[in-house]
């Protein structure tokens, strides 16, 4: 394990199945962010959030709350310090639609004074847990970012994740890290650095700060342990992590098309673990059935050469 390497949260892949997978079988990371929750009026957590929740990795999951109320997020923490999380991550930079329009996530930088209300609301109250943020550099530019940066410089933050795209930008281009260079020999606050990691080679590791890997760690499970010197992936791990998978899912999704559509989704990255996958991720993305999809999937595990 890498206490310097932490696991994004991404919806719809990094939920308790897959992380329980990669733990088991690979390893190498030393914290997992949980798929962001969202508190609303009624003060209750969903049932699929309290099931994703219980499956604490080791002890180094962290839950992550999406909210743009100072009092939401207080009762989130607490309540999480009360199931025994040590920190609480702060979402400031989920791009999608329906989640800016409310003024969450990204949508929280649109303007630096209403961050500063949410903030100041957060920070008033006493916690017995870390409290940590995520964020984007702005919401239609970088330009924005020395605004964003004065304001959340203000608290004590534990961790400052930066994901250097706005909001505007989505996953598209690349991630400025010239800008978080920048941002790391200005700022005093403790600096983690996602964005753009593929290979166990990246520069970022070199950053002198913890990484965090999102989409990267889904095409290829290995990543973390090859970044602090382990071994790539073996052909037995992937069948194995592949059949965790498999195994997990169906525990709880309900039907055989939802497992399909997961299975898809989750192909359309861990493909990028083997070289020459075509005339099987054809057949993997035109699967209707389990028996149309897991025969492909094993043909293209046990056919196609791993990458290094």
């Amino acid at each position: 394990m890498n206490s310097k390497i932490y696991s994004a949260p991404l919806e719809g892949l990094t939920g308790f199945v897959w992380r329980l997978a990669h733990n088991e079988i690979f390893g190498g990371v030393g914290k997992y962010y949980a798929p962001f929750i969202a508190p609303n009026q009624n003060l209750k957590f969903q049932t699929r959030e309290l099931r994703d929740l219980s499956h604490n990795e080791q002890d180094r999951l962290v839950p992550q709350v999406l909210t743009n109320k100072a009092e939401h997020f207080t009762w989130a923490a607490h309540k999480l310090t009360d199931m025994g999380f040590s920190e609480v991550n702060l979402n400031l930079g989920c791009p999608s639609g329906t989640v800016v329009t409310k003024g969450k996530g990204a949508g929280a930088l649109r303007s630096p004074e209403d961050l500063d209300r949410l903030l100041d609301g957060i920070f008033s109250a006493t916690y017995d847990c870390k409290l940590s943020v995520k964020t984007r550099t702005g919401f239609d530019s970088s330009d924005e970012w020395p605004a964003i940066l004065s304001v959340l410089s203000k608290y004590p933050i534990h961790e400052l994740t930066i994901h250097p795209r706005p909001r505007a930008q989505l996953y598209k281009g690349k991630a400025d890290r010239e800008l978080f260079l920048e941002t790391a020999r200005k700022s005093k606050l403790p600096l983690v650095y996602n964005g753009d990691i593929v290979t166990s080679s990246d520069d970022a590791f070199d950053y002198g700060c913890p990484v965090m890997i999102g989409r990267g760690l889904i095409a290829d499970p290995a990543l973390a342990r090859k970044a602090a010197a382990g071994a790539p992936a073996t052909r037995t791990e992937l069948l194995a992590y592949h059949q965790a998978l498999v195994d997990g899912y169906s525990e709880y999704l309900s039907g055989e098309v939802p497992l399909v559509h997961k299975l898809k989704e989750i192909w359309v990255l861990f493909a990028n673990s083997f070289e020459d996958t075509d005339k099987y991720m054809k057949r993997i993305l035109k699967a209707k059935r389990l028996n149309d999809i897991l025969p492909a999937a094993k043909a293209l595990m046990e056919n196609c050469e791993l990458k290094a």
